[in-house]
């Protein structure tokens, strides 16, 4: 497995990169973004640095893979956070220097379209953290959830074991981000279900490795970032999860059977699988619905798994990804889930 360090954690008084290295929404969003930028700040007590794409939309490749050298090699910058996800990071990675990133180790944090960047930092020996963004989870209407900021500040500053749990509540309805007396109260959420396991009859340690069930499919077709030689992933952690896209489930079942037939997922001893969001603003359902498209991701995951890894040890609707509240995970990081004890705890 390749070998990863975990980068200097920042304290509160540092600054902090904000990048958007896949889509510069903040700068048709800023609704949310601001929000953020201002719980970083007076919650955090971080200090903000922008550059010059974090509100440019079409900004090019270059332009954002310049950003994060930037961000990388300040050495009075202590993290990277992004913004928000997007649809085409994969476009930046063949610009970025790895040697430069490696010689400059931060906590990058971010999900969606980073896991493009989540990646790319694995092959580079770092570790990073899949979650966070400033417009999403930082942004939130009303208040941070509160599961969503004790991971986060967890994951940014201390260094250690952290137990996640399941949340209590949840919600993947969205309201306009256009609109401000959206920001005025909290999202409608509704009572938590706990999660649902599977061949949990021993205790799987290692490293994680996963995402954007989405974006990894991309990183497939394109063969970048994923290793052709699989067993550099044997005993670790995997971790899924799948977008506001709202993907079928025919089309979840397909690029598993692609990883598959990569030969990746039978590297894996453990599966987490995140909460999948099922409305989004663009695509709202009913709760029925909901839970016709969460029942049918379930069932894709199983045949896959039953084809290529009937013994892999699953744990369904992890708050993980494109869901509310979230918990940050580690990526590359060292994740223990403990089958017996119904346990999942992750080293930040």
């Amino acid at each position: 497995m390749t070998h990863l360090t975990y980068p200097p954690k920042p304290v509160p008084g540092d600054r902090v990169a904000v990048v958007s290295p896949a889509a510069g929404l903040p700068g048709i969003l800023p609704l949310p973004y601001e929000l953020g930028l201002d719980r970083l700040r007076t919650e955090f007590g971080l200090e903000v640095v922008e550059y010059p794409t974090t509100r440019k939309m079409g900004a090019t490749p270059q332009e954002r893979a310049d950003d994060l050298h930037a961000a990388f090699a300040d050495p009075t910058v202590k993290a990277v956070i992004a913004s928000i996800g997007g649809d085409d990071q994969i476009t930046v990675l063949p610009l970025l220097d790895r040697e430069l990133i490696r010689a400059h180790p931060k906590p990058f944090f971010g999900y969606s379209d980073n896991t493009n960047l989540h990646a790319f930092l694995w092959n580079t020996g770092m570790v990073s953290y899949h979650g966070g963004s400033v417009m999403c989870e930082f942004g939130r209407p009303g208040a941070m959830a509160p599961l969503s900021a004790e991971s986060l500040r967890a994951a940014l500053f201390t260094s250690g074991e952290y137990e996640v749990r399941p949340a209590d509540r949840w919600r993947d309805m969205d309201r306009d981000w256009r609109d401000p007396a959206t920001f005025d109260a909290e999202p409608e959420a509704r009572p938590g279900s706990g999660w649902t396991w599977l061949n949990a009859n021993r205790v799987v340690e290692g490293r994680s490795w996963g995402g954007c069930l989405e974006v990894l499919g991309m990183l497939l077709m394109a063969d970048r970032e994923i290793a052709r030689d699989t067993a550099v992933y044997d005993g670790a952690v995997l971790f899924l999860e799948t977008s506001e896209e709202m993907p079928s489930g025919e089309d979840v079942f397909r690029t598993l059977r692609g990883m598959g037939e990569r030969g990746l997922l039978q590297h894996f001893p453990a599966l987490l699988m995140g909460r999948p969001k099922t409305s989004s603003f663009d695509r709202p359902t009913s709760p029925e619905e909901g839970a016709r498209y969460a029942a049918e991701q379930r069932e894709a995951v199983l045949r896959a798994l039953k084809t290529y890894a009937p013994d892999t040890m699953v744990v369904f609707d992890v708050d993980l990804g494109h869901t509310d509240p979230q918990v940050v995970i580690p990526y590359g990081g060292t994740v223990r889930v403990d089958g017996p004890a119904r346990r999942i705890t992750v080293t930040y």
